[in-house]
């Protein structure tokens, strides 16, 4: 689980004195959550049948965490910051934000994070990344970028957090604001260009602001109140080449029209595009999940016209099961 990882180094850790909130109380609001996967599952040959990372407490024995780490799962366990083990049972993934939540099947005893207001924490500002386990798991950290940020998994943010130094144990960590209040939830590690080129880590965080408007729908009905985007099961990185598809999902509605791994996608419908965010975008411009999306690719060098009838992402996955 999360609190098995090596403890960050001690002058690394965020120091008590130097915030004006209860540090302590704050990462005990976060606690570990491993989950298990079926062998027959979609995610199960990208993502593993066995899942690990962190989760925060946001109300009575709710738990928000990342949506990968939760996604198809039968079963899930949560480790407070004294030990205990408590089962999970999966609320909802969202698949737009990249949120996930779990409520606990037994009570947790733990202290809430409040969510706080994202867009209110600037490039500079001093934050806290935390992990399951207290200031051993946790760094002291600032936000160096906010910027868009576009998954070669079908996913998109217009304003995505950025924070160093990078966490090592990323998956579902609390990024804890100047307030003491839940601002982002990790993501992602990536690169950015430092010193002499040598890239240097950095997380990636899914802000709270995103979570807000949609928390009561997913705690009530499973999902936010909006039509599913339409999902083609495709995996594309931009480059110099343009748009080149690595992989399509196995089943999927990309796999099932003819899409072939090295594919470059140049066009949907009349719009030319080069990047991910253009292709995201213009995508999700074409309706809801099921319309039939016409695109123009390039294999080995010659000009194609394919159409992709799109899918609901989760309409491919397993639903939460009860324990």
């Amino acid at each position: 689980m999360a609190s098995d990882d090596p403890s960050i180094p001690e002058p690394a850790r965020p120091q008590p004195g130097d915030y004006g909130f209860d540090l302590t109380r704050a990462l005990d609001a976060v606690v570990g959550v491993s989950t298990r996967i079926p062998d027959d599952a979609f995610t199960a040959t990208t993502l593993g049948t066995e899942r690990a990372g962190h989760g925060i407490v946001i109300g009575e024995n709710l738990v928000v965490t990342i949506g990968y780490l939760v996604t198809e799962a039968e079963a899930v366990f949560l480790r407070t910051s004294d030990g205990r083990i408590v089962p999970g049972h999966v609320v909802a993934v969202d698949f737009e934000t990249g949120f996930g939540l779990v409520m606990a099947l037994g009570a947790l005893n733990l202290p809430m994070l409040e969510i706080g207001q994202s867009s209110d924490a600037s490039v500079g500002a001093d934050v806290v990344i935390a992990g399951a386990g207290g200031r051993d798991k946790a760094l002291a950290g600032r936000v160096v970028a906010r910027q868009p940020f576009a998954g070669y998994w079908e996913y998109l943010l217009d304003d995505a957090i950025f924070t160093a130094p990078g966490h090592p144990y990323w998956g579902g960590t609390a990024l804890i604001g100047p307030s003491g209040d839940l601002i982002g939830v990790g993501s992602l590690q990536v690169a950015t260009p430092g010193q002499r080129g040598h890239p240097v880590p950095i997380n990636m965080m899914v802000p709270t602001d995103l979570l807000r408007p949609i928390l009561k729908d997913l705690v009530r009905f499973g999902r936010a109140d909006r039509p599913s985007r339409p999902w083609l099961g495709l995996y594309t990185s931009d480059g110099a080449k343009g748009l080149t598809v690595m992989s399509t999902a196995p089943r999927g509605p990309a796999a099932a029209a003819g899409i072939e791994d090295g594919d470059v996608i140049v066009a949907v419908g009349d719009a030319a595009v080069d990047e991910l965010t253009a292709f995201y975008r213009r995508l999700w411009a074409m309706g809801r999940a099921g319309v039939s999306v016409p695109l123009t690719i390039l294999r080995q060098g010659r000009r194609m016209s394919l159409t992709v009838k799109s899918g609901a992402r989760e309409a491919f996955l397993k639903g939460p099961r009860l324990h």
